[in-house]
């Protein structure tokens, strides 16, 4: 296969996504064409345990991944001979999950003689905004918001961060899944709290906004999740109704002001003109409407990659890879499974 235009050949990168409960494979090309994506989901198993349980995690990687690679390359009309390099997630992550993606990775990488390139989740999720946004090149301000992550970062280059917020204990989707079992609505938290908010008064409660003490642009969601704990057990103490719809309305608004102010201010301060979200909290349907709203009032470029490329898939490790493929980063048959990987780190 050919790039007529740029006279060059295209690069087919396969990518490997298990990093926590989505087995994904997928084939990119020329790191923004998304030939396949196959998703196999774990949430209805791990649903019963009301949370990710990492070595049912793992086996459920073990059992479907050579059945997702297949389709993959079905589905992309690839063959393995065809391709240009094997990319993997690699950290951070469950150590479990993540071993399995990174041997078959290099079992792969090995048996066909492609270059193995090993891939930090958090990029990926970055890189998934590249996607559907031909237009979109760095450098830009990227919100990562997901059920282990709340990042602010200034994308500078392809493969080149700076993170100047983080949070100080629970993300963002960490709060979510911790409040939505707290109010009876189950695993997983975000989707559901995104759903019956839309029924509830978001002025109902007021719960607290945390401001963290050090650096403007860090994040602490810990509080606002006792807080809601408190009224909850202040409720049931003294025989008063819940309303499920109110406090996951109240709740989602108090995490939705905290993450556009910081990352406006961010904006405004370091004097960009474009933004984008990344991360599994990037599908909550109000987050998106706070920030465009917020965007277009400030004449802000605002991205976000579709509800598919939010949660954890392959092609958008496939995007991350292709950038690293261009610069000539390689990996070994040394890669290993770092779960505590930090964003920069290789």
């Amino acid at each position: 296969m050919r790039n007529t235009e740029a006279g060059n050949e295209d690069v087919l990168i396969l990518a490997i996504e298990t990093s926590c409960d989505e087995t994904a494979a997928a084939v990119v090309k020329n790191g923004r064409e998304v030939l396949s994506n196959i998703i196999f989901s774990q949430i209805d198993l791990h649903t019963l345990y009301g949370g990710v349980v990492p070595e049912i995690a793992s086996r459920k990687h073990i059992e479907k991944i050579n059945q997702v690679i297949r389709e993959a390359l079905k589905e992309a009309g690839v063959t393995l001979k065809e391709l240009t390099a094997v990319a993997v997630t690699y950290g951070p992550g469950l150590v479990g999950a993540l071993l399995v993606g990174v041997s078959v990775a290099k079992a792969v990488s090995f048996a066909t003689g492609k270059p193995l390139i090993g891939v930090h989740h958090i990029e990926g999720h970055i890189s998934a905004n590249f996607i559907e946004n031909p237009e979109l090149e760095p450098p830009f301000v990227c919100l990562v918001v997901s059920g282990g992550h709340s990042h602010l970062v200034i994308v500078k280059d392809y493969g080149e961060y700076e993170i100047i917020g983080r949070t100080r204990d629970d993300a963002a989707g960490e709060a979510f899944d911790k409040v939505a079992r707290a109010i009876g609505l189950g695993y997983p938290g975000g989707p559901k709290i995104d759903k019956v908010a839309k029924l509830g008064n978001p002025d109902a409660v007021y719960f607290p906004r945390a401001k963290v003490g050090g650096n403007e642009y860090d994040f602490s969601f810990s509080g606002l999740k006792s807080a809601v704990l408190n009224y909850l057990n202040g409720c049931r103490m003294k025989g008063q109704e819940i309303c499920q719809e109110d406090v996951a309305a109240s709740f989602q608004k108090a995490v939705i002001e905290v993450l556009v102010e910081h990352a406006m201010h961010a904006v405004s301060e370091y004097g960009f003109h474009k933004f984008a979200i990344a991360g599994g909290v990037a599908s909550n349907s109000g987050l998106r409407a706070a920030f465009e709203m917020e965007c277009a009032g400030r004449g802000i470029e605002f991205y976000h990659p579709s509800p598919i490329y939010c949660t954890d898939n392959a092609a958008m490790i496939g995007t991350a890879a292709y950038y690293e493929y261009k610069k000539g980063i390689r990996s070994g048959m040394d890669l290993n499974a770092v779960p505590n990987l930090k964003l920069g780190e290789r």
